[in-house]
């Protein structure tokens, strides 16, 4: 085995705090798959090494579950490696994620899925409807990012970044979902939420009953909630 890709030749190059963000990382990966949220090698999460502008992504032909935190590839904002690696990225997964990180230094992680209820969902046009008590979490800090193609071309990361603004929930419309945090363990929660919100809504549009949806007030208060909350873990 080559000593740069063993976990200890990767450990021993890198500071404990790359080391311990590699660690996270690699265990979100595995819990997208065990989850099945995962798309083949496709989709991708990113986590930014503190201190610096440089963020960690998945080698690029690799299943969720062979990901680990020695062969995770370390790029800077222009898409550069920046440690020797076999792997190559994706190239949208590095427009997307480069767009965010590029922004919001508030966000140290950035989750990106193509589940089929996220995508269903991202299909709607009325998108995330308040149906559920999940569903008001993820309607206090949405954003919504219209359907340009494979995510190939630089232009469309200022659309995206505009877009996104200082929310943490973005809808790619016709794509899927994306979640923005300040921790790994953070961006991996709000999509737990975010997709059991997608998958309550399709259930329930598909009963053919009619629904009762949470009023505006409510949905007021969860606003406030959800910036109090995030103002306390930054």
């Amino acid at each position: 085995m080559n000593s740069l890709n063993s976990p200890r030749g990767v450990q021993q190059q890198v500071s404990a705090i790359e080391w311990q963000t590699r660690v996270d990382l690699a265990a979100c990966y595995r819990l997208i798959a065990l989850h099945g949220w995962d798309d083949l090698v496709f989709t991708h999460i990113s986590a930014k090494i503190p201190g610096t502008n440089d963020f960690l992504i998945n080698p690029y032909g690799l299943m969720f579950h062979e990901i680990t935190a020695s062969n995770l590839v370390k790029v800077d904002l222009a898409g550069t490696k920046q440690m020797d690696s076999p792997f190559e990225i994706n190239p949208a997964g590095y427009t997307i994620h480069s767009a965010v990180h590029e922004v919001r230094h508030d966000v140290n992680c950035v989750l990106h899925t193509h589940t089929a209820a996220g995508v269903a969902v991202s299909a709607q046009q009325a998108g995330v409807l308040p149906l559920s008590q999940q569903s008001m979490f993820v309607l206090a800090s949405l954003s919504y990012h219209d359907y340009e193609g494979v995510a190939l071309h630089a232009e469309e990361k200022a659309r995206l970044q505009d877009d996104l603004g200082d929310s943490h929930y973005m809808v790619l419309r016709n794509h899927g979902l994306m979640t923005c945090a300040s921790t790994v363990a953070d961006a991996f929660l709000m999509m737990f939420v975010f997709q059991r919100t997608c998958e309550i809504q399709l259930m329930a549009q598909s009963s053919g009953a009619a629904l009762t949806v949470i009023p505006p007030s409510i949905l007021g208060g969860a606003q406030a909630m959800l910036a109090g909350v995030l103002r306390s873990s930054t």
